[in-house]
Formats: structure tokens, C-alpha cells, sequence
């Protein structure tokens, strides 16, 4: 679909902010009903045919599985957003490992519940606040936000958008912020890729794990090697993947010593626990192991008390007089904590469009769902099943 189309038909919402006003809503969602159960009361015909549709949103009600997160719905009404932000209508938005996390009550950057999350997305412009300058009704942007983007209709901070290239798709940009910032900044940043270096990628075929690939590919001779299930490693390999590494059957420590005796120059920890320790044991002198998760938290659709304990009880610590003979970095990487360094993170961003514009890199999605599907698209990436990027679009379903 082309750029002008995708502006075009956010038209009608463009005209409707010229009608009234409404608060900001990026964040919490209002008091509503779950989308289907609310009653409309009785209008007239021509009130009826004027009136916008409701505007839907995916909502966090509880902790807990898949059903915690719901469908709802509030009134329509023009959008007036405050100094300094935006209104736009969300096209595309992305699932997050953190999100997963967050449905069960592991994400600590969270809100009060009830919330909308979601932490990126795409869409168009449709109204902006007083002191605005540098964005326009019908401007196509991705939002890097705490949450609040799975919903039709998202008031955000100016400072927090990002122009799309002419080029780029809606799905794309909504696949771009979160993955390619973390796997940036933990390779080039923390990191110090150089050519020749040697790599170590956790869940390799997940969202960040196919931006680091693409970013490895853009350094010259760069040894990557990434573990995933062994139906993933033709695509990897595809990708980048200089030795894939099927962790359910191979220990991988044992792997990587067997073609590199001296270890890696960085590890991506995206797991914690246990596989921190072991990716440390695995570093060069001057290597990095660079945590940026804990995914061994999740064992399914539910909290797991014993996974948890498991977790902690098994986390790597270090002191400084370890470290100092070691010649080894640690260190902790989390976008969340980074939402007030807007001119830090804009500044990766930049640097992520320039690779986009040259074609160095191109966001791998896996798979686009509706709204009404939010529950498979969770399953999708909890159960490991995912490929590159999951996105949720709150139109019609696209074939997968």
C-alpha cells in the first residue's frame, strides 16, 4: 500500500478533530465495556449515521493468562491533545517479550492496572498540541512509548515519534523500535562490534535476535553464533548465523568451545539465571555479556513460582575484585529506563533509518494479527513458534 493511500484514508478521522476536544488518552484507558457487551442507546437515524464509530483498544484487566487481556471499547470523540503532543490513528503495533512478561506481573515499568500496552507502533497523524512544530496532520510516524499503543486512536508525547521513511511500511515501523534500538545498542554501544569479532545470540529468530543479525552483517567478517530450535536453523543460517545451535539437544557452551576454544567477544543474554553465568565463562578478554532479560522467567501462560525461584537463585553475581584479573565486562541493558534520554535513543534511531534507507537492514516480521486474535498472537511468541517480529493491527486479519 502506498504512502498516499495510507494518508488518505486516515481522512476522515483528519476532518473529525476539527469538531471538539477530548483528553489525553495514551496511557490509561477510560472506563469501558468489553467491545460487543455495551448497549448504544437510541438515536435518531441521522445521529446514528453521523456518529464515529467506537474506538477499540487491548487492555491488561489482571494478571495472569492469555484472557487477561481484553478487548473494549470507548465512545469516539475528536481528538485535542495537549502541549507539546500528538494524536495519531495506530495502524500497526508490536508484541513485546516485555509485554508477555507484564500479562503476568514481571514488567516493573508498568502502570496501575487497568492499561493498554504495548511499547511501539506506527500510524498517521491526525491532530497535534500547541508547540508542535516539527510534525503535521497526515504525517506517517513510529511511537516508542512505556505503553498505551495497542488501540485504534493514541495521544503520545511529540518528542517520542519518529518520521517514517517514504518507503517503509506501516508494519515495518512498528517492527523497527524496539528490537533494532536494543540490539544497536548492546552490539555498537556496550558492545564495541569491530570486525572480526564473534558474537553470541540468544533466541536468535526472535525480534532482536534478527536485528542483531542483520546489524552483525553490516560489520565485516563478524563469526555469529546463535542458538534457536534446529527448524529454525535454515532461516538463520539464511540470516547470518555463521554456527546455529539447537540449544533443546546440544549444550551450547560445549558447541562454541569446540569451534572457538577462546569463546566469543560478546553475549546477548537475553535469558538471565543460569545462561548468564555460563555466557560469562564463555568470554575473550575484553569480551561483554550484555543482560538485557529474563526470559527463563516465563514457562507458560501463567506465573511459575518455582521458575521464578529457580531464576533468581541461580543469577549470575560477580564482584568487582572478580572482575578486575577477568578482564570481562557485565552489564544491563533496558530501553524501558531509557524513555527519558529522548536525545540518546534519537540518535540511534537516525542511525537505524540511515541503515534502512541504504538497505543494511529490513524488519523480519513473522506474523500480523487483528486485535480479536491478540491471544494467538501472545502464543505465538511465548511458544517460541515466532520468527522475526509479531505485530498486532487493529483492521482486518492478513493471511500469515
Amino acid at each position: 500500500m502506498s504512502a498516499e493511500r495510507e494518508v488518505a484514508e486516515a481522512a476522515p478521522v483528519v476532518a473529525a478533530t476539527e469538531a471538539g476536544s477530548r483528553e489525553d488518552a495514551s496511557l490509561q484507558p477510560p472506563n469501558a465495556e468489553a467491545a460487543g457487551d455495551a448497549q448504544p442507546p437510541a438515536v435518531s437515524e441521522g445521529a446514528a449515521a453521523a456518529s464515529p464509530p467506537p474506538l477499540r483498544s487491548l487492555v491488561l484487566t489482571g494478571f495472569g493468562g492469555y484472557d487477561k487481556v481484553k478487548l473494549q471499547s470507548r465512545p469516539a470523540a475528536p481528538p485535542a491533545p495537549g502541549a507539546g503532543h500528538l494524536t495519531l490513528r495506530v495502524r500497526a503495533c508490536g508484541l513485546n517479550f516485555a509485554d508477555l512478561m507484564a500479562r503476568q506481573g514481571l514488567y516493573d515499568r508498568l502502570p496501575s492496572l487497568p492499561v493498554t500496552l504495548g511499547m511501539e507502533g506506527a500510524g498517521v497523524v491526525i491532530a497535534v498540541g500547541e508547540g508542535v512544530n516539527d510534525r503535521k496532520v497526515g504525517d506517517r510516524v513510529m511511537v516508542l512509548i512505556q505503553s498505551g499503543m495497542w488501540q485504534e486512536e493514541v495521544t503520545v508525547p511529540s518528542a517520542q515519534t519518529f518520521l517514517m521513511p517514504e518507503a517503509m511500511t506501516f508494519e515495518e515501523a512498528a517492527a523497527l523500535l524496539v528490537n533494532y534500538i536494543t540490539a544497536y545498542m548492546i552490539l555498537f554501544d556496550f558492545g564495541n562490534l569491530r570486525p572480526g569479532h564473534s558474537v553470541l545470540v540468544h533466541m536468535a529468530a526472535g525480534g532482536v535476535g534478527m536485528a542483531a543479525l542483520q546489524l552483525c552483517r553490516t560489520v565485516e567478517n563478524v563469526t555469529v553464533f546463535g542458538t534457536a530450535s534446529a527448524s529454525k536453523h535454515e532461516v538463520l543460517k539464511e540470516n547470518g548465523v555463521t554456527h546455529p545451535i539447537d540449544y533443546h539437544s546440544t549444550d551450547y557452551v560445549d558447541e562454541i568451545r569446540k569451534i572457538s576454544p577462546k569463546g566469543v567477544d560478546i553475549v546477548m543474554d537475553p535469558l538471565g539465571g543460569s545462561d548468564t553465568a555460563k555466557g560469562y565463562s564463555l568470554l575473550k578478554p575484553m569480551g561483554k555479556v550484555v543482560i538485557y532479560g529474563m526470559a527463563n522467567l516465563l514457562t507458560g501462560p501463567k506465573r511459575n513460582l518455582m521458575a521464578l525461584a529457580r531464576t533468581w537463585w541461580n543469577q549470575f553475581s560477580v564482584t568487582a575484585l572478580q572482575l578486575l584479573p577477568s578482564n570481562r565486562a557485565v552489564c544491563g541493558y533496558h530501553l524501558g529506563y531509557l524513555d527519558g534520554e529522548i536525545e540518546l535513543v534519537s540518535g540511534v534511531v537516525a542511525r537505524l533509518l540511515a541503515l534502512y534507507n541504504q538497505g543494511h537492514i529490513k524488519p523480519h516480521i513473522d506474523s500480523v494479527w487483528p486485535f480479536e486474535k491478540v491471544v494467538d498472537a501472545m502464543r505465538q511468541m511465548q511458544e517460541k513458534k515466532n520468527v522475526g517480529k509479531v505485530l498486532l493491527v487493529p483492521g482486518p486479519e492478513k493471511e500469515n
